[in-house]
């Protein structure tokens, strides 16, 4: 098998059929450029989801009358809670935090850019609390039966819940990006097949006298093949030129206050290029496997 000949006959096809292989590349580069956006959101999502469990706190709320009355932590009640916390297994520590440390925390921390709303808080507000640090998050189940019904105790809250109903909503805006990238994987699937089933009734003549010489069946089809691989291939890198582009021009500018802030973890370089491989080989593998089917199924002679 003459390489030489494979490439020029690969090449005539692709100038042949060029509106079909402009197509096809596009779409295919559309459709992995989503499903690219989708899996470095879910990076995002995992690197996100990291930074918050690290700072995941249990908060366990009293009630008025220790809020109240016991500033200090010093009455029975409150000392015996705070003693069984720093004794509970996973627990890392525990700080308190009376009315007037929740007031500080709120308006330094939490409405420091909204001096309106910090203006409004009074420490009637807020009740104390203990501020309790797992090593484990998954550990808050422990707390909250242990502690949740004690006297003196007027709730408890988990950050975690929190978290995931922020990690929701990345979910949502991933599944997204892969529900659409398989509408466009498919579209680029049945474009991949027209491309294939046209090129070669266009070129069934040369195909025919071939196969009249002695040419195997494979030997007249691999061109095709290559065909859609090659288009698929320049789609793949139009794909990962997009991502790089994108992130570096337009999602750096507009997450940039977020990054700063360490809300969400930030898409770096390299976590496109990590992705860029698997781009490829899903592009390439995608048009490969259409074209090879579509032979089999629609080329017969």
């Amino acid at each position: 098998m003459r390489a030489s000949f494979i490439f020029s006959e690969v090449l005539t096809g692709l100038r042949r059929n060029v509106t079909m292989t402009i197509a096809m590349i596009l779409t295919t580069a559309i459709s992995l450029g989503l499903f690219g956006s989708g899996l470095l959101v879910v990076q995002m999502a995992g690197k996100t989801q990291q930074i918050f469990l690290d700072r995941v706190e249990v908060q366990i709320f009293l009630t008025d009358d220790i809020s109240t009355s016991d500033p200090g932590c010093e009455g029975e009640i409150c000392k015996t809670l705070r003693t069984e916390l720093d004794e509970t297994p996973s627990v890392v520590s525990v700080e308190y935090l009376n009315r007037d440390d929740a007031v500080k925390d709120a308006t330094e921390r939490v409405f420091k850019d909204q001096p309106e709303l910090a203006a409004l808080v009074s420490p009637d507000s807020f009740p104390a609390s203990f501020k309790v640090k797992l090593s484990d998050p998954e550990r808050f189940g422990v707390i909250n039966e242990k502690f949740g019904t004690r006297p003196g105790v007027e709730s408890v809250l988990n950050q975690r819940e929190l978290v995931e109903r922020l990690f929701s909503v990345l979910n949502g805006v991933r599944n997204a990006a892969f529900a659409i990238a398989i509408v466009q994987a498919v579209a680029a699937i049945l474009l991949i097949a027209n491309m294939v089933q046209i090129a070669a009734f266009t070129r069934r003549t040369e195909v025919g006298i071939m196969r009249l010489v002695g040419a195997t069946r494979w030997y007249t089809q691999l061109p095709f093949l290559l065909e859609a691989v090659v288009a698929a291939l320049v789609g793949a890198v139009l794909a990962i030129v997009g991502l790089f582009t994108a992130k570096n021009m337009f999602i750096d500018d507009v997450l940039a206050d977020v990054y700063e802030a360490n809300i969400v973890a930030r898409i770096s370089n390299s976590d496109v290029l990590f992705v860029s491989p698997v781009l490829v080989l899903v592009g390439v593998g995608m048009a490969a496997v259409t074209a090879y089917v579509t032979l089999r199924l629609y080329v017969r002679e």
